[in-house]
């Protein structure tokens, strides 16, 4: 192969790459959104309005494997954590029928609070997520702790929980 060829393929590569790191990484938040989420038994839940406790914020699809299987991990801590004031909060993606998230909150049975995002607005909020599961752990005072694209480790998660507890 050529100089210019290989330049051009060395080129090419490198873009390719770096549409897929724009791609799959979103943008990076550091500090949660001031919005409200509508949960699909009508509650508003301002994020203003949780400071002082930290929260876990999960985008998340019917349709997810990686999703389903954090379920019970999300179940766990929230059975573990809700009498410390930690809220758990799991958006549902904007292309995901609501009829399919609720009937998913019955079937499994979910505890924590499930919104709905049909505008996308939450997702935007949070530099655009794309992909699920990604979560979001948000400190007492505001700021993104961890974002996760991908399964959390729960053991991580409760070590991380444990140390804002600890702390307040």
């Amino acid at each position: 192969m050529n100089k210019n060829k290989k330049t051009a393929l060395f080129v090419l590569v490198l873009f390719m790459a770096s549409g897929a790191w724009v791609f799959f990484s979103g943008d990076l938040v550091k500090k949660a959104p001031d919005i409200t989420l509508s949960t699909i038994t009508g509650e508003k839940i301002s994020l203003k309005s949780l400071q002082g406790k930290p929260t876990l914020l999960t985008f998340w699809a019917t349709d997810c494997p990686g999703c389903i299987k954090e379920i019970p991990h999300l179940k766990a801590l929230h059975r573990d954590y809700k009498d410390s004031g930690v809220k758990i909060i799991a958006v549902a993606m904007y292309y995901d029928r609501p009829d399919n998230v609720i009937a998913m909150t019955k079937a499994k049975q979910l505890p924590y609070n499930i919104a709905l995002d049909p505008m996308a607005e939450a997702s935007k909020a949070f530099g655009n997520v794309r992909l699920t599961p990604t979560s979001f752990l948000i400190a007492p005072d505001g700021s993104i702790a961890m974002q996760k694209l991908g399964e959390f480790d729960e053991s991580d998660m409760r070590r991380r929980l444990d140390n804002f507890i600890k702390k307040s």
